[in-house]
């Protein structure tokens, strides 16, 4: 590399990270970012969003002294928030983060009203929206049960945000994924929200990854026998080559603890930093423990679970990369960073 191109990279990569929020490839972040809710504690502070860093996506250190970093009561309706999902801005605009707007502690399980919507400049202040979808959309939600786990993709054939979610009707048991494209501020829905995936015995905490040009749909799903009984359940894939389907389900399932006793839920993929190595995480909420997986293809996984070191509880949560700068910003504001994120 030339001088003059040693000086242009290292312009590129100081203001990106001024910026905060730049474009790179993988080999240029420093660390990871890992949102999340408790899984312990006291039952009052457990559905708040809490981060936590690692350098090597192995070794996790909660912020904060694994406090909350934003009082649930500030964003959503219910009080409580669940299944945060990260998401670094594809136009060098931010950040963006989804949750489920929902108390399980305060209001038990029987249904939830909708989602947040969230988006930061700089990881530390978020401005956020309520979306309640049985007021929003009467007609169509009006008699909604659940919704669950939302996410958040760029679409660029649409050049727009595309926020997916699990949905279920009082009238109707199926679990379907919905989808709809938000507003140029990220503050609300553009239109109705559409089916995007329907599962053959339905599906919840979906997690879409686009790699060559193919879309892998991961999700929870399960298999019934002919009387609608379930004997099967855990992590499932379909693709497309198309964000909006059609959908090819893949009957295997992904985790290594399907078929045993032991369920897994919360599934979400993150790519290492200077690898084409990715790792299929998941939450095993009986447990109290956090697994993952890995592979090179998505196609292809370990057989082997390995857990995370970390010194907090995580509920289904999301990753993505940071750099050192963006470390540095976190931890002016939180205490727990690890030296080696910041030096």
């Amino acid at each position: 590399m030339s001088i003059y191109s040693q000086i242009l990279l290292t312009f590129t990569l100081l203001l990106g990270a001024a910026k905060g929020f730049a474009q790179a490839t993988s080999a240029d972040y420093d660390g990871y970012l890992f949102a999340y809710f408790e899984g312990t504690g006291s039952p009052a502070l457990q559905e708040q969003l809490r981060f936590a860093v690692s350098q090597d996506a192995l070794n996790w250190y909660a912020l904060h002294d694994n406090q909350p970093i934003i009082n649930s009561a500030d964003i959503s309706s219910t009080g409580g928030i669940r299944d945060p999902h990260l998401l670094r801005g594809a136009q060098q605009d931010g950040f963006y983060l989804t949750c489920t707007d929902m108390n399980t502690k305060k209001n038990g399980w029987e249904t939830n009203p909708g989602i947040i919507l969230m988006h930061s400049n700089d990881l530390i202040s978020w401005k956020s929206s309520i979306l309640d979808l049985a007021k929003l959309y009467p007609n169509e939600f009006g008699s909604v049960k659940w919704v669950w786990a939302p996410q958040t993709i760029y679409d660029p054939s649409a050049g727009k945000y595309l926020v997916y979610f699990t949905v279920r009707q009082y009238a109707n048991e199926k679990l379907d994924f919905y989808y709809a494209y938000a507003n140029e501020d990220f503050t609300a829905l553009e239109d109705t929200p559409k089916l995007l995936f329907s599962p053959t015995f339905g599906g919840i905490d979906g997690d879409i990854i686009l790699k060559d040009g193919v879309y892998h749909f991961f999700y929870k799903g399960n298999t019934k026998d002919a009387d609608g009984k379930e004997f099967e359940n855990g992590i499932k894939k379909a693709t497309s080559n198309s964000l909006l389907g059609p959908w090819k389900e893949d009957p295997r399932y992904l985790d290594v603890y399907a078929g045993t006793k032991t369920s897994v839920e919360g599934s979400s993929l993150f790519k290492l930093n200077n690898s084409e190595e990715y790792f299929l995480m998941y939450d095993l909420y009986s447990s109290g423990k956090y697994a993952f997986q890995r592979s090179t293809d998505l196609v292809n996984f370990s057989q082997t679970a390995e857990f995370f070191e970390k010194n907090f509880h995580p509920r289904h949560g999301s990753v993505i990369s940071i750099y050192k700068a963006e470390a540095a910003r976190l931890a002016k504001k939180w205490s727990g960073i690890p030296d080696e994120l910041i030096k």
